[in-house]
């Protein structure tokens, strides 16, 4: 069943998750170097490049791809959390991090089609990499995560008459794993937002009313808006003090996913602001749990 796990957090431990690269268990995570770095998963743009992180093993392994965050104008794919290199380390699990253009370079839809591209890319790439094209999952923070939701519950992109390989390979993902990332843009219209990345994303200026926004460029930028039974198990984190991300956006997208039988958690952090987005010890240990469930079982 789906459930809803409420963790106690200080507000000082909230706030250390965005340090969190000081912890012991992303020091050891520092060891792991990237097996191939910027390899173009398309030549339109520099920035559609990600790096490969390959764990050793005979046998071909599941992969998570990681989107960075930063406003969708911001961030780097060398920004790799720290649980996702343990499990590296660990050789139970490849990692792929993604880079994709950002808003000052295109709006919405730019970023989700680089994401999307980078999944059926490493798709295409898996006999190559020694990865198991079944068990690919995404996983992002903030605008990380948002990308990670919309390519989770999107319809597939291939398309199988393409003469791209590349774009015959499906974008589908066996889970996603979300920290404080956004999923609804009706919320624009009820709640304050103050950042302006929701409206950068869409092509707008900061500070632009909600109703005077595309109606359409809303609904599609969403990941609630695809949400749909075929859809794979999704796991999100978010603090219920978040002035970035109001927590509606994680709870409508927990309910939506229900509705239609999703396998979905959220994991409240009680007291906790934006700083979700890193990886304190709580929540790397679930999200790594929650992982090996989706992409390790038989």
């Amino acid at each position: 069943m789906k459930v809803v796990q409420t963790v106690s957090m200080s507000l000082t431990l909230a706030a250390c998750l965005l340090a969190a690269a000081s912890s012991p268990a992303l020091a050891q995570a520092s060891k792991v170097v990237a097996t191939q770095k910027d390899v173009a998963y398309n030549g339109a743009h520099a920035a559609q490049k990600l790096d490969v992180y390959l764990a050793q093993s005979d046998a071909p392994l599941p992969a998570m791809i990681f989107i960075h965050g930063g406003g969708w104008r911001g961030g780097s794919k060398n920004s790799v959390p720290g649980w996702l290199m343990n499990a590296v380390r660990d050789r139970w699990l490849s990692v792929v991090s993604v880079e994709y253009r950002f808003t000052d370079v295109g709006p919405h839809p730019a970023q989700v089609n680089d994401c999307l591209r980078a999944i059926q890319f490493v798709r295409h790439n898996a006999a190559k990499w020694n990865l198991d094209p079944q068990r690919i999952g995404v996983t992002g923070g903030s605008a990380g995560g948002h990308l990670s939701l919309w390519v989770a519950l999107h319809d597939d992109a291939a398309v199988a008459d393409s003469n791209d390989p590349i774009e015959r390979q499906s974008s589908r993902v066996a889970c996603a794993v979300s920290f404080a990332g956004p999923t609804d843009w009706s919320l624009l219209s009820e709640l304050e937002h103050k950042h302006p990345a929701y409206r950068q994303l869409l092509g707008y200026e900061p500070g632009t009313p909600a109703k005077e926004m595309d109606a359409k460029a809303k609904i599609d930028v969403s990941p609630i808006s695809f949400a749909s039974k075929d859809d794979p198990p999704v796991l999100q984190v978010h603090g219920d003090k978040d002035d970035i991300v109001p927590i509606e956006h994680a709870r409508n997208m927990n309910e939506r996913l229900k509705s239609v039988g999703v396998t979905t958690e959220l994991v409240i952090i009680a007291g906790a602001n934006h700083g979700v987005a890193g990886a304190g010890p709580q929540v790397a240990e679930r999200a790594t749990t929650f992982v090996r469930e989706q992409l390790l079982r038989p």
